[in-house]
C-alpha cells in the first residue's frame, strides 16, 4: 500500500504546484483542461475505471445547473475528468489538508451549512456564474449517502437554475466492484476520515464508477421544491433501475 499512496501524495503535491505556478496565467480553457487531467490521472492512480452513460440524453453543452446524489469526496473528481465543473461544498473541506487549498484553487464554491444569510450569498454568486457560462454543480443532499440511499434534497440552491433561466442536469453516482456489486469502500460517511477513505478505495484495488446522465429538466414555471422533487425522482429512478438490472444480469 505504501507506493500507492505515495503516488495518490505526489499527485496532490503536484497539483498544489499546477495551481500556484501555471493556473494564475492559464485562461479558462487551460485551467479546465488541467482540471480535467488531473482529475483523471488521480482516478487512474486509484484504479477506478469511469464509465459514463447515458439515459434518454444526449451529451449537452448548454448552460444548465448540475446537480448529482453524493456518494464521496470521489464524486467531484468523477464529474470533473468528464467536465470540469464549480462545485458547491461544505466549508469544512476547506480545512482538508492538501486537499481542501487544490478544491479551493480549482474554483469550489464553499457554503456555511444551515445560514441563510450564507445560503443567499452563495445562491446569487452561482447565478452570476451560470450567466458567465460556468459549469456550476452541487449536490443537494447537503452530505454524503452510504450507497443504496438517496437522502431528501434541499431545495434552496435550485433557486439559483430558476433565476438564471436554465434548465438543471441531473447524474447519478455509483461505485461497483469487480462483481458489479455496489462497492463498500466507496461509501464515505461517519467518521470516516479523508485518509482512511483513501486507504479503504486503495485496499479496494479496483473500483468502477458509473456516472449516468439524465435528461436535462426545465426550470420554466417550476419552483425551486418542485425543481428539486423532480431531480430528486429522476436520480432515484436512475439508481433503482441501474440496481434492478444488475440483479437480473
Amino acid at each position: 500500500m505504501a507506493w500507492p499512496f505515495l503516488r495518490v501524495i505526489l499527485h496532490l503535491l503536484q497539483g498544489l504546484a499546477t495551481c500556484a505556478v501555471i493556473f494564475p496565467f492559464a485562461s479558462t480553457q487551460r485551467k479546465e483542461s488541467l482540471v480535467r487531467n488531473w482529475s483523471a490521472a488521480l482516478l487512474r492512480i486509484l484504479r477506478v475505471c469511469v464509465e459514463v452513460k447515458l439515459i434518454g440524453a444526449t451529451p449537452s453543452t448548454q448552460r444548465a445547473l448540475i446537480v448529482a446524489n453524493h456518494v464521496s469526496w470521489l464524486d467531484i473528481f468523477v464529474i470533473n475528468s468528464l467536465q470540469p465543473c464549480h462545485f458547491v461544498a461544505k466549508a469544512d473541506i476547506r480545512n482538508w489538508p492538501l486537499l481542501g487549498w487544490l478544491c479551493e484553487q480549482a474554483g469550489t464554491i464553499f457554503i456555511a451549512r444551515g445560514k441563510r444569510r450564507e445560503t443567499r450569498r452563495v445562491q446569487e454568486g452561482l447565478v452570476t456564474g451560470i450567466l458567465r457560462d460556468q459549469r456550476i454543480a452541487f449536490f443537494p443532499e447537503g452530505t454524503t449517502a452510504a450507497q443504496g440511499n438517496l437522502l431528501p434534497f434541499h431545495s434552496n440552491l435550485f433557486e439559483a437554475a430558476i433565476s438564471a433561466g436554465v434548465p438543471v442536469k441531473p447524474y447519478a453516482v455509483r461505485y461497483l466492484d469487480a462483481q458489479g456489486n455496489l462497492s463498500e469502500p466507496a461509501n464515505f460517511i461517519g467518521d470516516t476520515t479523508f485518509i482512511d477513505s483513501m486507504m479503504l478505495i486503495l485496499k479496494a484495488r479496483g473500483m468502477h464508477a458509473e456516472l449516468t446522465e439524465l435528461p436535462l429538466i426545465d426550470s420554466n414555471g417550476l419552483d425551486r421544491r418542485a425543481l428539486s422533487a423532480q431531480a430528486h425522482a429522476a436520480i432515484a429512478a436512475a439508481l433503482q433501475a441501474e440496481s434492478a438490472a444488475h440483479s437480473h444480469a
